[in-house]
């Protein structure tokens, strides 16, 4: 299928072949027929994309700081490549989609959207949307399909109006009359307030005009000030809502300005924010920030969970808007056909692009084919490449994240292996991924993978709650199975990956799957150099790691035990299985006890635990989200013989009475990513033993798994 998406870093626009989506849960599959550009948001995108490196840089300050600190702990050369990579990604463009359920998958609340029914939707420009339900409404019969396109936008401005707070009778400025300003004139109007529009476009304001409004000219030095002193006799305007795109600070000082005292004013646009409190001061003005289509914004559990709010505590949710829209234009309280300035058949959507520098572009419609198509969920990228010796590595990617293009995918790269087939649930990260690194097909359907004979071998890098279960098909499909750390996040998923790799070992067929998990750490260089010191050592070692990992949300899936297990599951089992490596000895009992609640909160990322192993060796690692970004984020020091070991952020090591040893340091921090992928395809391609042993892998699953358990005892 088609699909409209953009590259951050060059600004490039495509209209790129992609699989069709997957169904996702909770979520409804829409076959588009109308979308609509807006130009505010999709304008903002392509111009940050076409910006220089230095523009990048100043609208995105914050973003700025964290590259700095990045530097600091793991490198120039480390922190420029992870920035080009998450540059490089393309996103999907637009927001305001109607079309047809082709399907459903429900899972969490009833739902009374069905197959046929015409919806809109938050979905982008492309073919076929995958889009939760909650952010979904049916849409009248009476309504056009164009008409519907502006749900989206109009939710967004509808949504400004209730923090506003407008009543009957009362005076609004709408500041910014594009397509959200213009549709907030028309919804004021209709809610009986008396509406004063200002606008640098002629054109714009004489819309304005024709939906009942005054405005004012700017273009023409008409004065706003004095327009909306005339307009309420002097007293000051009751609210001014902001739909305007700009970096000035002056919409907000001129907004402060017109307002009577204890006035409103809500941002729904883009504007400098320097606020000035002289303004806001002497007339005891409010100031608000207006978020997207309303309550539910950016929550997973309402957005992607399907968890609606209950009406008598929530009136207005994001899916409530859409509908309260959706009855303003059945009821013909709300006219877009005046703001429908362009028309485009969707596979000329970039010409459509071309125009949202027109300043009388307003609303741009795409128009899909009305024909049903069949649209595929495997797509081909590259031509299939020569057959190779049998027993050769054939590799199919389960998962397009991030860390996998940023990290995985170039290690992978550099072992020559045939890239046959990479899976993503959106399929435009799974393509981009293929064009840059080789695969020769991208697809949404895992089934492909599990069912081709020629893949060997199975990469999954998805989220850590499918670990287990993609494992386990790869083995009883026969196939090698590298997986992102952790391995699982269960006891009962441990017992059936080893019970699955057992059976795995006595096919009938004569294959023998190899299973690593990505504990990379173990082959990073100055941990070999350790290795390669300790060797010596016959006496007990001493081990402390202290992670210094850096706050994240609480309601980030990797904290959401049942998704991401906690950070101490999803990421503490790295440093055990490196404290494993170095000790060269089985790990017989461990202890962990984690920092107690503060405000009702309990600190599962805050926590430390002691390894006991088998040669009489300890170790301890102190995990904590609650330290300074300047510390060094892991530091391993080791404590033996008389001697010591410091290793910093991978990248520092340092020997303190080592004979003939005193420090090993990189340019650039490496975490031994290359060197594990190499030692795994090689494992695959010359017939050795994995490079991680499975029954180490089960010992420190096991162990991360009785960590976990104590800390939540002992709390």
């Amino acid at each position: 299928m088609k699909q409209v998406l953009q590259n951050l870093g060059s600004g490039e626009t495509i209209l790129a072949e992609v699989p069709q989506c997957e169904p996702r849960s909770n979520s409804l599959l829409v076959e588009t027929s109308t979308s609509l550009l807006s130009i505010g948001t999709e304008k903002l995108l392509i111009d940050f994309g076409k910006a220089g490196w230095i523009d990048k840089a100043r609208k995105q300050p914050e973003k700025v700081k964290q590259v700095i600190s990045k530097i600091k702990t793991d490198g120039l050369f480390s922190t420029l490549d992870a920035v080009k990579s998450k540059l490089d990604q393309p996103i999907a463009l637009g927001y305001c989609n109607v079309g047809k359920v082709i399907a459903t998958q429900l899972t969490a609340k009833l739902c009374d959207l069905r197959h046929g029914d015409r919806i809109a939707s938050n979905g982008p420009h492309a073919q076929v949307v995958s889009v939760p339900t909650n952010l979904c409404a049916k849409v009248p019969d009476s309504i056009s399909d164009e008409e519907a396109a502006f749900t989206v936008v109009g939710a967004i401005g509808l949504q400004g109006i209730r923090l506003l707070g407008a009543t009957l009778g009362e005076t609004v400025v709408v500041t910014g009359l594009g397509l959200i300003g213009l549709l907030c004139v028309q919804m004021l109007r209709a809610q009986g307030c008396r509406v004063l529009g200002i606008d640098f476009d002629s054109s714009k304001c004489d819309l304005a005009r024709q939906f009942g409004a005054e405005a004012v000219d700017l273009s023409k030095g008409e004065d706003p000030i004095s327009a909306a002193a005339a307009f309420t006799n002097g007293r000051g305007v009751d609210g001014v809502l902001i739909t305007a795109s700009t970096q000035s600070n002056e919409p907000v000082h001129q907004a402060a300005t017109m307002c009577r005292k204890r006035g409103r004013i809500v941002l729904v646009g883009v504007v400098g924010l320097q606020l000035s409190r002289a303004d806001f001061y002497e007339k005891e003005l409010t100031f608000q920030v207006s978020c997207s289509y309303g309550p539910g914004r950016y929550d997973e559990n309402y957005e992607q969970k399907g968890h609606d709010y209950p009406i008598g505590f929530v009136r207005w949710t994001e899916q409530r808007n859409f509908e309260a829209v959706l009855n303003l234009l059945a009821e013909k309280k709300l006219d877009v056909a005046p703001l429908i300035s362009h028309r485009f058949p969707f596979e000329d959507a970039l010409k459509a692009y071309e125009c949202i520098n027109d300043k009388k572009a307003l609303g741009i419609i795409l128009q899909y084919n009305a024909q049903p198509k069949e649209f595929f969920r495997t797509v081909q990228i590259h031509p299939p490449a020569p057959a190779r010796a049998p027993g050769e590595p054939v590799i199919a990617l389960i998962g397009a994240g991030n860390f996998t293009g940023q990290v995985l995918l170039p290690a992978l790269k550099e072992t020559n292996a045939r890239l046959k087939i990479i899976s993503s649930s959106g399929g435009v990260t799974g393509t981009h991924l293929a064009r840059k690194y080789g695969f020769e097909l991208s697809t949404t359907d895992n089934d492909t993978i599990f069912s081709d004979p020629e893949i060997n071998t199975v990469l999954v890098t998805t989220r850590h709650n499918t670990h287990a279960r993609f494992v386990i098909e790869a083995l009883k499909a026969g196939k090698n199975v590298y997986v992102e750390k952790p391995l699982c996040l269960t006891r009962g998923e441990l017992d059936q990956i080893a019970s699955a790799y057992q059976n795995s070992q006595s096919s009938p067929s004569g294959s023998r799957p190899l299973v690593i998990v990505g504990f990379n750490r173990r082959f990073a260089p100055q941990v070999q150099k350790i290795k390669s010191l300790l060797s010596a050592v016959k006496e007990p070692k001493t081990f402390i790691m202290t992670v210094n990992a850096g706050a994240i949300p609480a309601n980030h899936w990797t904290q959401d035990p049942a998704v991401g297990g906690g950070r101490i599951i999803g990421e503490g089992c790295h440093f055990v299985d490196l404290l494993r490596f170095l000790a060269g000895s089985a790990i017989v009992g461990s202890q962990a006890s984690q920092i107690g609640p503060f405000g009702g909160w309990i600190q599962q990322d805050k926590i430390s635990f002691t390894l006991t192993f088998e040669d009489g060796s300890i170790g301890t690692v102190h995990y904590f989200a609650n330290g300074h970004q300047s510390f060094p984020k892991e530091r391993l020091e080791v404590y033996t013989a008389g001697r010591i070991l410091q290793l910093d952020n991978f990248r520092k090591l340092t020997g303190y009475g080592w004979p003939g040893f005193k420090k090993m340091n990189l340019w650039s921090q490496d975490k031994g990513h290359k060197a594990e992928m190499a030692a795994w395809i090689n494992s695959i391609r010359y017939g050795k033993p994995a490079p991680i042993p499975f029954q180490e892998i089960i010992e420190v699953t096991q162990a991360i798994l009785n960590i976990v358990e104590q800390a939540q005892q002992a709390k």
